[in-house]
């Protein structure tokens, strides 16, 4: 790559890397062609040997302030120097625009938009992963929010959408992977744990409560609170039957949850009375 010898540029190529002037870009071309650039520019000369004296190519370069430039690169060796490759045209298209739109509908397709967690989509596609593979134990935990539809009805969607995004950034500070935690439904999350034994699960819901805790310290107006199930694989289970256990484990939680805060409720309005 150090061997790369400009001779002319146009104009456009001024403004595509953000050169104020020809002798600028000439002087830091290193700092254009480097990263990323350096296996398409292996492959381009492995075609060069092999005679492809005309290429089309999609490349990484960058601008002179460091930022990527997704370029579609078309090459070709002028005539009569197919011998030495010592004068070719290369024209550049820049594509950051459409990679970037590209790369946000991947990210669409197997994230939660509100959240930033991943969504269904990549759940069920995980779930499938992991039945194939034979990597065991494997754990789970599914987690339900505790009055979001309350919240909801009461506060206005607006509040109970930023009881999810909280929520989200508790997950997304303890899902690192292998693991991965998804949004699954309106209120409900999972973590998956492949390889994580019983007590590899448990240390990651002390760790979800315990940034749990942290984020309530921060919203004392509004607390969070959740309900929570974890599972490990048995020999032989099955994905689907290991989650209905977490999922069973999770309504028992949270039916202690609502029978605790109704009998509270109901001793308020008894005390009340009296």
């Amino acid at each position: 790559m150090a061997e790369i010898r400009v001779i002319d540029v146009n104009r456009a190529t001024l403004s595509l890397f953000g050169a104020p002037d020809r002798q600028t870009l000439l002087y830091r071309l290193s700092d254009i062609f480097r990263g990323e650039m350096e296996k398409p520019f292996r492959e381009q000369l492995i075609d060069l040997w092999d005679g492809k004296i005309f290429q089309h190519r999609e490349v990484v370069n960058y601008a002179l302030d460091g930022s990527e430039r997704h370029i579609l690169l078309n090459f070709s060796v002028f005539p009569g120097y197919e011998a030495d490759w010592s004068r070719v045209q290369v024209a550049l298209t820049d594509i950051t625009a459409r990679k970037k739109a590209e790369a946000y509908l991947e990210y669409l397709g197997k994230h939660d938009v509100l959240t930033k967690l991943r969504n269904r989509a990549f759940y069920t596609d995980e779930l499938n992963r992991l039945e194939r593979k034979s990597l065991r134990p494997v754990s789970a935990i599914i987690i339900d929010l505790n009055g979001l539809k309350e919240a909801n009805d009461q506060l206005g969607h607006d509040s109970g959408d930023a009881f999810l995004r909280r929520f989200g950034e508790v997950l997304n500070g303890v899902a690192t992977p292998p693991n991965h935690a998804a949004r699954i439904g309106g209120d409900e999350f999972a973590v998956l744990m492949p390889g994580a034994d019983r007590q590899a699960a448990q240390a990651m819901v002390d760790t979800i409560h315990e940034l749990l805790k942290i984020n309530n310290q921060f919203y004392s107006h509004s607390p969070l609170s959740i309900s929570l199930g974890v599972a490990t694989s048995d020999p032989g289970e099955s994905m689907e039957s290991l989650m209905k256990r977490a999922d069973i484990n999770m309504y028992e939680q949270k039916r202690d949850y609502y029978a605790k805060k109704h009998a509270a409720v109901a001793k308020a309005k008894h005390n009340m009375a009296q």
